[in-house]
């Protein structure tokens, strides 16, 4: 039984664009993980900076926020696009879920301890630290992410 082609698969198939597909085939669920990785990326740095410099948040609470929406955006992206095995019934999904976010909690104690080290006490520019700290969390959300959440 052939898979369903998503969006992605479609693009890929197009004109010019096809002579990546072996590449993109190849490597699909790490470059999707990726460019949401780096969508994700986004989301997390951008509502960081409107809490710290629009609302005048602390670090730390500015970051729990971009955390909560970031990893909602990550797991509807992951879930839907970037690996393939995934949970089908609503006990399985509610376990996904759990680990997803468990996971994700993991490395905002990561990121947190990270920003309270390098901003709050070292003084560093809180938008370097928060790119250092998001590249981390992408490498490890991605282990925990491929290991225990999504695993085969």
């Amino acid at each position: 039984m052939e898979n369903k082609k998503d969006i992605f698969d479609k693009i890929m198939e197009l004109p010019l664009i096809n002579i990546f597909n072996p590449f993109y085939k190849k490597y699909k669920e790490q470059l999707l993980y990726l460019f949401f990785g780096f969508c994700t990326f986004m989301v997390s740095l951008i509502i960081f900076t409107i809490g710290c410099y629009n609302f005048n948040l602390e670090e730390i609470t500015s970051n729990n926020i971009s955390w909560v929406i970031a990893v909602l955006f990550a797991y509807i992206t992951n879930r839907t696009w970037v690996f393939v095995d995934k949970a089908h019934n609503l006990k399985g999904i509610f376990k996904e879920v759990f680990a997803f976010f468990a996971g994700r909690f993991f490395t905002l104690l990561v990121e947190n301890g990270i920003i309270y080290l390098f901003i709050t006490i070292l003084g560093f520019n809180r938008i370097v630290i928060k790119i250092i700290g998001q590249i981390i969390i992408i490498i490890l959300n991605y282990i925990i992410s491929k290991l225990f959440i999504f695993k085969k």
